[in-house]
């Protein structure tokens, strides 16, 4: 079977340093799913607006490093990269055939584009399909969470002053700070109070330190 982009997405983040490593965890994260030319007709979108989410089915195009033979297991994020988990049982984006599977929030269908919030796709990523998320089929409230019950993410505290908040515009400005507050960086990342790291964010590089259980935003540009 060939599967073909459908649609192309529209991120704040044009690398893959930051990207929620979840759908859902930034809520106020905005983008688009722009539909490429051979199926950009709006009559294909018929109906989605009364959704309030859709599923996505996308691959991991800026995965440089996957393995050309089969790797049973990984080292998951969540558990600080120090454990192994099979593939199977985790999302990481190390899989066989590189599909990522995300749930997001429908802001409004405009023409034969979508806005949506809380996506965990970098600018660029092709989408394979689209499909709307049904309460009753797709949601289990009491469903077990496996493992990552076991390991809560843990977030930090972010220190943006006010003169450095004023640089971005002020519909970015929640979804950076909660981006933030996730931990950009890699897991398991060393203490290194001094080190300064740039995230690349909606054409602003914002540089920033992180010091125990705090982030502090150092420069906006």
């Amino acid at each position: 079977m060939e599967i073909h982009p459908i649609a192309v997405f529209r991120s704040p983040f044009k690398s893959k340093f930051g990207v929620p490593r979840q759908s859902g965890l930034v809520e106020d994260l905005q983008g688009r799913i722009v539909l490429l030319d051979a199926y950009a007709d709006s009559e294909s979108l018929r109906g989605l607006d009364d959704f309030d989410y859709l599923w996505l089915l996308w691959g991991f195009s800026a995965n440089r490093h996957q393995s050309a033979t089969f790797q049973p297991t990984v080292r998951p994020p969540r558990l600080g990269g120090n454990e192994r988990m099979g593939v199977f049982a985790t999302r990481s984006p190390y899989r066989p055939n590189g599909l990522g599977l995300s749930s997001v929030r429908i802001l409004a269908v405009e023409g034969t584009e979508i806005v949506v919030a809380g996506a965990d796709l970098m600018d660029g990523t092709p989408i394979y399909d689209i499909k709307p998320y049904i309460p009753f089929a797709d949601c289990h409230p009491d469903a077990c969470g496996g493992w990552i019950e076991d390991a809560p993410w843990h977030e930090l505290d972010v220190d943006f002053p006010e003169q450095l908040q004023a640089e971005v515009p002020a519909g970015k400005l929640p979804g950076l700070t909660e981006v933030l507050r996730q931990d950009p960086r890699r897991a398991g990342s060393k203490h290194e109070p001094t080190r300064v790291y740039h995230l690349a964010y909606a054409g602003l590089d914002v540089a920033f330190t992180v010091d125990g259980d705090t982030l502090h935003v150092v420069c906006v540009s």
